[in-house]
């Protein structure tokens, strides 16, 4: 499958000495044309399962860097604040780093987290920033000022595919009970996020009821101040259904105490086969999530060269493995420019959906 996937996506985008290393490329059944940001997401998917990843991304040597502060711009219970602490957590187990910290700071749909960073630059040689998509998102959204492009961009780690998830009596079983509860009346389904109206977890639901027939600008959004909180409101019955993370909702589920009811991967996915897909529901919405971290500007070269070299090797550990696996991610790892130009794919594509359910003001005709 690996083989095909790379076949098919990333032969003609790799060092002809790369290329040499698998068979030719061979027809396949490849039939929808992927947009340059999403086929490096699965390009980078395939290369890592059959260990070309480290040949383009690792250095051969790699310093380790002494401290590690994570800066993570929600409260605790997210995606953010679990990839942030999962990664401090296989830093610190494999040994590379042995000083590991942690900061929660939420406010402006993570735009006051950015600015710190920013402003404080000379003093936080040490800290890397979390961040994912919904960076992309509020930026369009002019939510904050600032952009990716006023930071720099270390790497992406992982991504973590969208889920729909129900309280364990909700008697919403499938994406289809969903869909006709709505249609009948959309105001008994409020959903949950954890994160601003017009996020992620937000247009990505309202993207689902649209492929559905239903009209999305009428979905009625409950923003919560992070994935705990969100996940309280569907237990309590204060929502019918939450948008979030994978990896915000699996351990809930597999504790019995919420239902997984859709995820937005290609396929059922081998850590957890138990959990359907909107696209064997007949939903065929694909969507993941990227997470990564960003450092400020003004650092010296050796400072961005030892974080992502850190990262690199932090990847190739059974800590990070474990890790992995536990939260039901994909590893999705592009650093430096190769990850800022993954960023700059992304930017145009989600405003272009995002105009397109009414979620950003149409881009002014040229003249």
């Amino acid at each position: 499958m690996f083989l095909f996937l790379y076949q098919e996506l990333c032969q003609e985008q790799l060092p002809k000495q790369l290329q040499e290393r698998l068979p030719a490329r061979s027809p396949g059944p490849w039939q929808q044309p992927l947009s340059r940001a999403w086929r490096y997401l699965a390009c980078a998917f395939a290369l890592f399962s059959l260990g070309l990843l480290p040949a383009l991304f690792i250095p051969a040597s790699a310093a380790v860097l002494p401290k590690v502060h994570f800066l993570i711009p929600a409260g605790p219970g997210g995606g953010w604040d679990g990839t942030a602490r999962g990664m401090g957590e296989a830093l610190q187990k494999s040994g590379l780093v042995t000083q590991v910290s942690f900061e929660n700071l939420s406010g402006g749909g993570g735009g006051r987290a950015i600015a710190k960073l920013i402003e404080g630059a000379e003093r936080q040689p040490h800290t890397l920033l979390m961040n994912s998509t919904p960076m992309v998102v509020r930026s369009l959204q002019q939510i904050f000022p600032q952009s990716f492009r006023d930071l720099v961009p270390i790497a992406s780690v992982i991504a973590d595919y969208s889920a729909f998830v129900v309280a364990k009596d909700s008697p919403l079983l499938n994406f289809a009970d969903v869909v006709h509860t709505f249609k009948t009346n959309p105001r008994a389904i409020k959903v949950a996020g954890g994160s601003v109206r017009g996020s992620t977890d937000h247009f990505i639901f309202a993207r689902a009821l649209e492929m559905a027939g239903a009209d999305p600008r009428k979905v009625i959004y409950i923003a919560y101040d992070g994935g705990g909180k969100a996940m309280a409101g569907i237990l309590s019955h204060e929502t019918q259904i939450l948008s979030t993370g994978l990896s915000e909702a699996i351990d809930m589920a597999r504790a019995g105490e919420a239902r997984i009811i859709a995820i937005t991967a290609p396929a059922r996915l081998a850590d957890a086969p138990e959990l359907p897909t909107l696209a064997e529901q007949g939903y065929p919405l694909t969507f993941a999530n990227w997470r990564g971290v960003f450092a400020a500007k003004g650092l010296p070269a050796e400072r961005y060269t030892d974080m992502m070299d850190t990262v690199s090797q932090m990847l190739e550990t059974p800590a990070f493995e474990e890790v992995r696996r536990r939260n039901g991610w994909t590893v999705l790892h592009l650093q430096g420019e190769v990850f800022y130009q993954f960023l700059e794919q992304q930017e145009e594509e989600i405003g272009t959906l995002m105009r397109s359910l009414g979620f950003l003001r149409p881009e002014p005709a040229k003249p």
